[in-house]
């Protein structure tokens, strides 16, 4: 996968104004130029000769599955908590994940269920989840 140029990522932050095209935070120094679908990046598991580590790790081959995503037109400006957390889910899958997030919570979180019967937090009926990208106009050139 290639570099982006400086031209380019310059360009990417101001896609939408300098903020994450997910969730619309300011990105800051710190961002990421996410795929919106993924590349897969191909990975490889070695064994580790560390005495104190772990007995395997995996090492990245350079390579991955789908190199037709990996364009101009595929990348999203994106803060590091939302590329982490989106990991390498496509948009679609990434939303769905986002949209259980309620019910994980309450099934394994036992300080989650608490705050609701205290009445500390409150939880939308249905939530749906609505990327920034989907509501924001990006700039035009120019603008």
């Amino acid at each position: 996968m290639r570099k982006l140029s400086k031209k380019e990522r310059a360009e990417l932050a101001a896609k939408f104004g300098g903020r994450c095209g997910y969730c619309g935070t300011e990105l800051g120094a710190r961002w990421c130029a996410d795929h919106m679908e993924p590349v897969l990046r191909q990975s490889k598991l070695l064994r580790s000769h560390e005495a104190d580590g772990p007995a395997y790790k995996i090492v990245a081959t350079g390579k991955c599955f789908r190199p037709e995503n990996d364009s101009l037109e595929n990348l999203m400006p994106s803060c590091g908590p939302c590329n982490t957390h989106k990991s390498a889910l496509g948009v679609e899958d990434w939303r769905r994940v986002l949209e259980d997030s309620l019910r994980i919570l309450a099934r394994n979180y036992s300080t989650y269920r608490t705050a609701l019967r205290f009445g500390m937090l409150t939880e939308k009926a249905s939530p749906k989840v609505t990327f920034y990208f989907e509501v924001a106009a990006a700039p035009r050139a120019g603008e």
